[in-house]
């Protein structure tokens, strides 16, 4: 796996890099502490192309490689793991659905998305329906001239300041989920209550509830029962983004521990130089690379069009769990210091534990990879 990167490649590194030192880093705290959704840094993060960067130019993007859509989510929630959250969520799972099935009026919203003139978010988990999307209970009666959609989600991203949402629903019709796209402003949608978070708290979280919602018959996405096949062309992404995040988290863990461990003395001399220490940096670093590598080797496939399910799921879980590992052992090295709110140690200790869910928890890959092995 060799992975030199080219010199566009190094340059959006280098830009999302320079952006996160000099606008990130500095309000990354208060993002945190404030738990409201960071709109301005998301503005700016729309001025610099990310919510366009995956998609062609005929539909308004910069048309990107995977690889360097990930090296940017990397260096996003090296700053923040709160804006990379919703910086992902907009330029992924809010608006591919959009782009992919929707009519002239809804690619009006995707445009305005792409500007970061226009939130969205996607409605899937349920309160009794979460790893398990066949369990999904809410319901779209279908009308002669649209549908009356029903139901209540939970854990929506960007659910509180949300101007569209993308809802999983079920219809009579049909065995399988379709796809609906739902404006917020629409009659019988309601916001409810906010669901505050041990981590990512500046990535604003709610439930909605959809009471008797009317949708024009053009709101429906694709066709009726094959929302869980358009949900699957872009799974594989989904988990190579996570883990993306999970990577991003890790290397600020990393870097402020390292940084921390060459200031800190202790016993006449800075405590890096102590083996219980080094040992831990190095185990750190080789978690860390192996799960950069796999992650950009794994966006590698996607950017031919190869196969990668098997290889998403890997470099999820592998980069998730690592990112946990990391965070947890930088704030050892920090030891009582990790568990101060002066330090950023204990804020990458808990927006980590969102890597560990999204994209499919660690349970479910491991269960899904060994179905892989079977066959």
């Amino acid at each position: 796996m060799n992975f030199e990167l080219t010199e566009l490649q190094q340059q959006i590194q280098q830009t999302f890099k320079d952006f996160v030192n000099r606008k990130v880093l500095p309000q990354a705290k208060a993002i945190d502490e404030n738990r409201e959704f960071p709109m301005q840094l998301f503005k700016e993060v729309g001025d610099l192309d990310f919510f366009g960067m995956r998609y062609p130019e005929s539909a308004g993007g910069s048309q990107m490689d995977i690889v360097s859509y990930c090296l940017a989510v990397i260096e996003l929630s090296r700053g923040s793991l709160s804006l990379a959250a919703v910086c992902t969520m907009q330029s992924l799972m809010a608006t591919y659905f959009l782009n992919r099935l929707g009519d002239k009026e809804i690619k009006g919203y995707f445009n305005e998305a792409l500007e970061g003139k226009k939130i969205g978010g996607i409605c899937m988990t349920e309160p009794n329906a979460g790893s398990d999307l066949f369990g999904i209970q809410s319901k779209a009666e279908i009308l002669d001239d649209g549908f009356i959609l029903s139901g209540q989600k939970t854990w929506v991203t960007s659910g509180p300041v949300a101007d569209f949402l993308t809802v999983l629903a079920k219809t009579d019709q049909t065995e399988g989920l379709s796809i609906f796209f739902v404006p917020t402003h629409l009659e019988g949608v309601k916001i409810g209550k906010q669901i505050e978070k041990l981590g990512v708290r500046g990535s604003v979280t709610c439930e909605v509830y959809f009471d008797q919602v009317r949708l024009p018959s053009n709101y429906l996405l694709g066709k009726l029962g094959d929302g869980t096949k358009y949900l699957m062309e872009i799974l594989a992404e989904i988990r190579i983004m996570t883990a993306a995040l999970s990577i991003g988290v890790a290397t600020a863990a990393f870097e402020d521990a390292l940084q921390y461990a060459l200031e800190r003395k202790q016993f006449g001399q800075v405590i890096y130089k102590f083996q219980a220490v080094k040992m831990k940096f190095s185990e750190m670093k080789v978690q860390l690379e192996t799960a950069r590598h796999y992650t950009l080797y794994a966006a590698s496939l996607s950017d031919q069009n190869l196969p990668r399910q098997q290889e998403s799921m890997i470099a999820k879980l592998y980069a998730s769990e690592c990112a946990n590992t990391i965070c947890d052992q930088a704030s050892r090295i920090l030891a009582s210091y990790g568990f101060a709110d002066d330090y950023s140690l204990q804020r990458y200790l808990r927006d980590a534990r969102f890597t560990l869910i999204g994209g499919g928890t660690s349970e479910i890959l491991k269960l899904n990879i060994a179905k892989e092995l079977e066959k």
